[in-house]
């Protein structure tokens, strides 16, 4: 069977993420990381993309996306990806030994209040929330280190609605996020929002079926 095409309209915030092929440590040195922040920046000028939060970590990569109108995302994507996986395999000489990416990237749409932030505090501590750090601000690899000054190809965008004041404080108390919520977004494209804005969303991108129980309806027993 097809794969269902992706609607994605613009002016709608994602978030985005892909894995490595059989979860490969593919970024291991600074060069990697470089290199991959290198790509994301000529991605997001090519295609107008406002990126507004990211962390990349060994095996796989979270994005926070605004793409400005219908069909950007799907586009900037496909070129991101692609190069991406063509430069890695051109600079560690595995050019021909397969695929870089477990297959196509993992997306949601959030809504562009309270829940955004709440998205952008979860993409940012995923360091801290992995024990790879103290604190989130000491990973190099994320947008947190990048608007806090670390140097870097890549210019941030602002999201439809400003962050916080002590906003590094909120990102490293990161016990209060709703972990199984968002996983299971990431699993299955539901809407991050809330109900009759999920709805809505759901409908208008043909993601209704994200939103209902996994597996095959109980069966009722007749009275």
């Amino acid at each position: 069977m097809p794969r269902q095409k992706r609607i994605a309209k613009g002016n709608i915030v994602y978030h985005v993420l892909n894995r490595a092929n059989g979860r490969l440590r593919i970024f291991k040195k600074d060069d990697d990381f470089r290199a991959f922040e290198q790509i994301l920046a000529e991605a997001a000028e090519r295609f107008d993309m406002r990126i507004c939060g990211y962390c990349i970590m060994s095996n796989h990569w979270h994005l926070v996306l605004w793409p400005r109108a219908d069909g950007d995302l799907s586009a900037f994507m496909k070129w991101l990806t692609g190069t991406h996986s063509h430069r890695w395999h051109a600079a560690h000489r595995t050019v021909g030994i397969g695929h870089l990416y477990q297959g196509r990237y993992k997306s949601f749409p959030v809504q562009d209040d309270t829940y955004y932030l709440t998205l952008m505090r979860y993409v940012e501590s995923n360091p801290l929330r992995a024990k790879l750090v103290k604190r989130s601000a000491d990973y190099l690899w994320s947008s947190l280190a990048n608007r806090l000054g670390k140097d870097s190809p890549l210019e941030l965008s602002d999201g439809p609605m400003p962050l916080p004041r002590r906003w590094t404080k909120l990102v490293d108390g990161a016990a209060d996020l709703p972990e199984d919520e968002i996983k299971t977004c990431i699993q299955r494209g539901r809407p991050f929002g809330d109900s009759d804005w999920t709805h809505q969303t759901a409908k208008a991108l043909s993601l209704e079926s994200s939103l209902r129980p996994r597996g095959r309806p109980r069966k009722t027993t007749p009275n």
